[in-house]
């Protein structure tokens, strides 16, 4: 078994992160893989109806390496419970994801989300995904949780509140927004 990857607390208080622009993102990562956080709802959409061809393209480039792929124990424990079939995705990718630690940085987001009133307590869960996602310096969040992080309403209130703590803005998209299309250079 894999040792599992620890990642350090973010600098509370530091600069934020210049916003993430097409030309510096290509700049960034020069032909390094995205390191982005992939929340339960993308594994379980690999096998759903109406989610399932963009999340196994999605994941079909995490296995060409141009994603790095994070998760946290949230997202363990929520594939707890999930079908065989989405367990064994999960088995199938985990030697390669890093495991994300809880760490005070990625707590005091959630209480700062909770008490901007972006989600309600009741969704502590969703907000510690966006939260462990932003403090550990991911370059993004993909996710198919349309009511809770991938809303537009949503989406520049947490990076608001992010900003406010000293980190950059997190992009917050789906697996189909993450895709790669041959095309894409021309439009450049």
């Amino acid at each position: 078994m894999q040792a599992e990857r620890k990642v350090g607390r973010a600098k509370k208080g530091g600069s934020p992160k210049r916003p993430l622009r097409a030309g510096r993102m290509k700049d960034e990562l020069k032909g390094r893989p995205m390191r982005v956080y992939v929340d339960t709802s993308v594994f379980g959409g690999a096998f759903d109806a109406e989610f399932s061809n963009a999340s196994q393209a999605f994941f079909s480039e995490v296995r060409s390496d141009r994603f790095r792929v994070a998760v946290s124990d949230v997202v363990v424990r929520e594939l707890g419970g999930a079908p065989h079939r989405v367990a064994a995705l999960y088995g199938e990718l985990e030697g390669s994801l890093e495991i994300l630690e809880m760490s005070e940085a990625a707590l005091g987001l959630v209480r700062a989300y909770l008490a901007a009133g972006i989600v309600a307590e009741r969704w502590r869960a969703d907000a510690l995904h966006v939260a462990l996602a932003s403090a550990s310096g991911c370059l993004a969040i993909v996710s198919w949780n349309f009511r809770h992080i991938v809303h537009f309403e949503k989406i520049p209130l947490y990076n608001g509140v992010n900003m406010t703590h000293g980190f950059g803005p997190l992009a917050i998209h789906t697996p189909q927004e993450m895709l790669h299309y041959e095309d894409q250079e021309e439009d450049v």
